[in-house]
């Protein structure tokens, strides 16, 4: 017996150090391999962020009391309501010393938290331009998510646009004023900021208007961040609005620069058609044709001209509506490489020497939803519109908003 416990011990005395030298070695590896790991794979801190000091600051500089701005809407009164959407609500506010605001008050069931939406308005605060809506402030108190921002007079465009009396106050240098405040806007979004954003949910219900009818881009709540050598990003999670997504976006997640460039693209053959991107019955009762095909169809046939929204009256140059056409036509196109970029559209815009590419017919439209729409959309129902001999068409609701969070990105 004595014997039998001298063997074990013995074989306790060497399998033991053994065992613990292996499991020594084993935690090493592990650790070595993570290491090595996070040295191939070195975190980038995001540009702006609501732990960097500086930018904790510019936050509190726009934070306002929620009793000021209840003061300001009369406590959110149905009265003051401008639109509706999956975000919440928008109210018309007026603060002690008269400046009007919108306060966009965020639906208290958004899963977005404090710190994400700190991020974001980060994000927005540093953007200046124009042609970008203003952030005025916003206010974090309790359940209350509420974000201030400039008012604009006449809302947003679709309410103009697509409502048959009002879209006559949009002459054609009005269209081509609002045409050119948003190519300038994207351009600074995408190439000229001190950051580089694609919009991702750029349409006429997004873009408001001020006094002077000029248009201010909103709603960066799909926004995207993108690195300065980074080209495209691809994403799960398909949000936006039908009918002004672009094909690689809508099929296969993949967003870019160019993707907000086919948005652009639909909006500028909306503001000088009149017609939203979306079916409706053709003259001869065919099955319904999309904007898109419906202006490929007048382009090769040379009758674009037969497509001037009829508010205008015949009022409308027929060199410069042909060639906004043009433009169109090759910011929609199929292949993201085809299209031009924001800066280009721009030289086009402004020049008159500068020759156009033919554009190839646009295969991709999906149609667009119903539901409601931006910051100020859903005020207005669209109003009748009719084309030569084609029977007047049903009231359309406005675009919807099909809005998520912000997902803010390290360059």
């Amino acid at each position: 017996a004595e014997r039998t416990r001298n063997r074990t011990g013995l074989i306790l005395a060497i399998t033991l150090p053994i065992v613990a030298a292996l499991l020594l070695i084993s935690t090493c590896v592990c650790f070595w391999r993570r290491r090595k790991s996070a040295e191939r794979k070195p975190s980038v801190p995001l540009p702006y962020s609501a732990t960097n000091p500086d930018d904790i600051q510019s936050i509190d500089s726009l934070l306002l009391d929620l009793s000021t701005l209840r003061a300001a809407t009369d406590n959110f009164a149905e009265s003051n309501k401008l639109g509706e959407g999956g975000f919440g609500a928008v109210y018309k506010g007026v603060l002690s010393e008269g400046e009007e605001i919108a306060v966009k008050r965020l639906s208290q069931s958004s899963t977005q938290g404090i710190e994400e939406l700190k991020t974001e308005l980060v994000l927005v605060a540093k953007l200046q331009h124009k042609n970008l809506v203003r952030l005025l402030g916003v206010c974090l108190e309790g359940q209350e998510k509420l974000l201030v921002y400039e008012y604009m007079p006449n809302r947003s465009l679709d309410t103009v646009l697509f409502d048959a009396e009002k879209s006559r106050g949009l002459d054609w240098g009005k269209r081509l004023k609002i045409v050119n405040g948003v190519a300038r806007g994207l351009q600074y979004l995408h190439e000229d900021s001190q950051l580089r954003i694609v919009h991702r949910d750029l349409k006429a219900s997004n873009v408001l208007l001020d006094s002077d009818c000029n248009p201010k881009i909103s709603d960066f709540g799909l926004a995207k961040l993108f690195g300065w050598d980074q080209s495209q990003a691809v994403t799960s999670h398909i949000a936006g609005t039908y009918g002004y997504m672009a094909p690689e976006y809508a099929m296969r997640g993949q967003y870019s620069v160019k993707s907000d460039a086919f948005s652009f693209g639909v909006l500028l053959l909306e503001i000088v058609t009149g017609r939203k991107n979306s079916s409706f019955a053709s003259p001869d009762s065919e099955p319904s044709l999309d904007l898109l095909s419906l202006v490929w169809e007048h382009w090769t046939t040379g009758t674009v001209e037969e497509l001037v929204d009829p508010s205008l009256g015949g009022r409308s140059p027929g060199g410069q509506m042909l060639k906004l056409v043009n433009i169109g036509l090759l910011c929609v196109q199929d292949s993201p490489a085809d299209r031009p970029t924001m800066s280009a559209v721009n030289v086009m815009l402004s020049s008159s020497t500068v020759s156009l590419q033919a554009p190839s017919r646009p295969t991709f439209c999906v149609d667009d939803m119903e539901g409601f729409s931006g910051m100020y959309s859903g005020a207005y129902p669209r109003g009748s519109q009719s084309t030569g001999d084609s029977k007047p068409q049903a009231a359309m609701s406005p675009s919807p908003n099909e809005v998520s969070l912000t997902e803010i990105e390290p360059r």
